[in-house]
């Protein structure tokens, strides 16, 4: 009876490993697949795009996404009211004027 647990158990275990596998490699491929539907890639230049990505990082740690310059903007000014230890009143009036490039 309890050879027959154990081999359950690990046939068990072996399916939720594979399970898991299959969806980080799904999310991979639907990763890959949206970025050369952005960089509008058809024939080889998609081909060749797919090996890289699909061969490339796992997707559990996807690459950096490249910030806006709104977003480029906040993470300067963010970083200036840090320096100059801005709080409170003075760092929402800071953050407004270089916000609004002032």
């Amino acid at each position: 009876m309890s050879i027959r647990n154990i081999v359950f158990a690990t046939v068990l275990l072996t399916t939720a490993l594979t399970a898991n596998a299959l969806t980080a490699q799904n999310e991979k491929m639907k990763s890959c697949n949206a970025q050369a539907r952005e960089q509008t890639l058809s024939g080889d230049a998609r081909k060749g795009f797919m090996k890289t990505c699909l061969s490339s990082a796992p997707a559990a740690a996807p690459a950096a996404k490249a910030l806006t310059p709104q977003q480029e903007k906040m993470k300067s000014c963010n970083a200036d009211a840090k320096t100059k230890a801005l709080k409170g009143a003075d760092r929402k009036a800071f953050m407004k004027t270089c916000l609004s490039g002032g």
